[in-house]
């Protein structure tokens, strides 16, 4: 049935809906706090730190499994001892303490987790990257962050050892699920030779937390975005900031009952909701609102070496997955897969998605395919930890343009160029404030001082609100395309291409794609008498860059690219030569 024909729908105006979530008593309650000088609603009620969410679920949910990886089933208490004999290692071993930054540089292996943990408890900052990086782009992130100890899987090694002299912050590396490989530099250790495999961890001692002081405050981890430049910032955010993220879903979820009619559901003991983990954890979206909230939660996590939706079929009716998404590719994937009856898929009570433009048919779809199962769309960034704003359900159905209205907690504005707020259904530059905002970018003042104002995150979205806040992104001020969920910032693939000694001039632009959202198309002009054909040019950025932002289809053009009075290239008129794919 449709939304709009519900009887009592809305039963509540959004303002109403979130003024009883926060209210006195409520299990998102806010209160008024001061952040670095600046004044902002907080939760009340939220756990003070990552490590302490992990210590809880172990006392209250030993037993549910929380990891599970093919044969590989970790439950929150084995989990938790793995992080504390991790921990001792790094501390007593390596020398970590407070402040340093330990990256982690895998796929989504159940070690992923250990080692995030881990650095947390000893209050260093956990710096995830990107496990599709070249060596060249690791390298510059290792650099850049100055980390002191690096734990990758035997995969990723391979791409920084040969990079490792030019590191000189990088004092050791521990590599992951490497237990047949032998390695005779006194830099190197084993996460199997300290604390054995997956499915060995429950036999662990218990040991102890690290006693360390550690509060809301305290930075916590750096998570590499892009800015225009192309080349990767460190956004900086603290143990509130990531927390505060779980606290904006929760309470966008609560809320879809309010408006329903229906008191939000108790939290069932009983209850084993499980998340088929389709993104990397070293995603904001992965690691803050899929990891951190399963576990405040007892849900289980499935993980996959890489996505597949053959796979996720069986996976899916075998586990009694209940969650699925994480941007609109997978769940695309999954509503069209030809052997999509064959199996029970009965389980699934979610499917969400972001962090990519989506199609509005994408949610008609899901409540056709799936009628019990709840549809959600979001929006956010690396420098926002993930969740700022929840469409699901109902409002989402009658919506499916809009990325949802945000909590009390989250202040939305758009904005002239000049900062002053525009009315609402004007189009705008988005800003947002809360306290999920990350505090600065690591080591980058400059770019800090151009996005994060005051306790805003001055966004690059270009976007309207309507009169009851709900957010519609329009396009993006920033030159960056989405291709399923990965930022391409063109710049950076244009700087690739005009390395190759044919290229004089060259842009990069989104070509639509109903899966993917986004796909690299590049248009270029070669120097007179310069030859190159397009697989040529396509595998010499693959030498450069990571393969998702190869791009797929490259035109030539014998006269120069387009360009305004100012100079700028006219990329709406070179888009217009690509065909939608997919």
């Amino acid at each position: 049935m449709p939304a709009d024909t519900l009887p009592n729908w809305p039963a509540m105006s959004i303002a109403q809906a979130n003024e009883m979530l926060a209210g006195p008593g409520s299990p998102l309650e806010l209160e008024d706090a001061v952040i670095d000088g600046v004044e902002m609603k907080v939760y009340k009620n939220a756990p003070p730190t990552i490590p302490f969410i992990l210590a809880l679920a172990e006392t209250q949910f030993p037993d549910r499994d929380y990891i599970v990886y093919e044969d590989e089933r970790v439950t929150f208490k084995a989990m938790a001892k793995a992080v504390r004999a991790m921990a001792a290692v790094m501390r007593d071993t390596y020398g970590v303490k407070k402040g340093d930054r330990v990256a982690v540089v895998m796929r989504n292996y159940p070690q992923w987790p250990v080692a995030f943990y881990a650095a947390l408890s000893l209050g260093a900052i956990a710096t995830p990257m990107n496990s599709w990086w070249t060596g060249e782009e690791l390298h510059y992130g290792l650099s850049f962050a100055e980390v002191k100890l690096a734990v990758v899987d035997l995969h990723l090694y391979e791409r920084v050892r040969g990079h490792w002299d030019n590191l000189p912050n990088l004092e050791h590396i521990i590599i992951a699920r490497d237990s047949d490989e032998e390695h005779n530099d006194p830099r190197i250790g084993s996460m199997e030779d300290y604390i054995g495999d997956a499915n060995s961890w429950k036999d662990l001692p218990d040991g102890s937390w690290p006693e360390i002081d550690l509060g809301p405050e305290d930075s916590a981890t750096i998570m590499y975005t892009s800015g225009t430049t192309g080349k990767p910032k460190g956004a900086l955010a603290t143990h509130r900031a990531v927390i505060s993220n779980m606290f904006n879903s929760m309470t966008c979820q609560a809320r879809m009952f309010l408006r329903k009619g229906e008191a939000p559901p108790e939290p069932d003991p009983e209850d084993r909701r499980a998340t088929l983990l389709a993104i990397p954890f070293f995603h904001a979206t992965g690691a803050f609102a899929i990891l951190l909230p399963s576990a405040l939660r007892g849900d289980k996590i499935v993980s996959m070496y890489k996505w597949d939706a053959d796979k996720a079929l069986p996976i899916i009716e075998k586990e009694k997955i209940s969650a699925v998404g994480g941007v609109p590719t997978i769940a695309w994937q999954i509503l069209e897969h030809p052997d999509r009856d064959k199996y029970d898929l009965s389980s699934i009570q979610a499917i969400s998605y972001g962090g990519a433009p989506s199609a509005p048919e994408l949610v008609s779809t899901i409540k056709k395919r799936f009628p019990e199962a709840a549809p959600g769309n979001g929006w956010g960034m690396t420098e926002t930890c993930a969740t700022a704003t929840l469409n699901i359900g109902e409002d989402y159905v009658n919506r499916p343009g809009s990325a949802g209205a945000p909590p009390k907690a989250v202040v939305l504005k758009t904005c002239d160029p000049d900062g002053n707020e525009v009315p609402a259904g004007e189009v705008g530059e988005l800003w947002c404030k809360g306290p999920m905002n990350c505090k600065k970018y690591w080591n980058r003042p400059d770019a800090t001082a151009e996005t994060f104002r005051d306790g805003w995150v001055v966004t690059g979205d270009l976007a309207r609100l309507d009169e009851e806040g709900f957010l519609y992104l329009v396009d993006r001020a920033k030159d960056m395309l989405i291709r399923g969920g990965e930022n391409v910032y063109c710049i950076e693939v244009e700087n690739a291409l005009y390395e190759h000694p044919a290229i004089m001039d060259a842009a990069v632009v989104g070509i639509p794609h109903k899966v993917l959202g986004e796909e690299v198309g590049a248009v270029v002009q070669l120097k007179p008498g310069m030859k190159v054909t397009e697989e040529e040019l396509r595998h010499f950025a693959a030498t450069h860059l990571a393969a998702f932002k190869v791009p797929v289809e490259i035109h030539f053009m014998d006269e120069p690219l387009p360009r305004n009075a100012n100079g700028k290239i006219l990329k709406p008129v070179l888009r217009e030569q690509f065909k939608p794919r997919g």
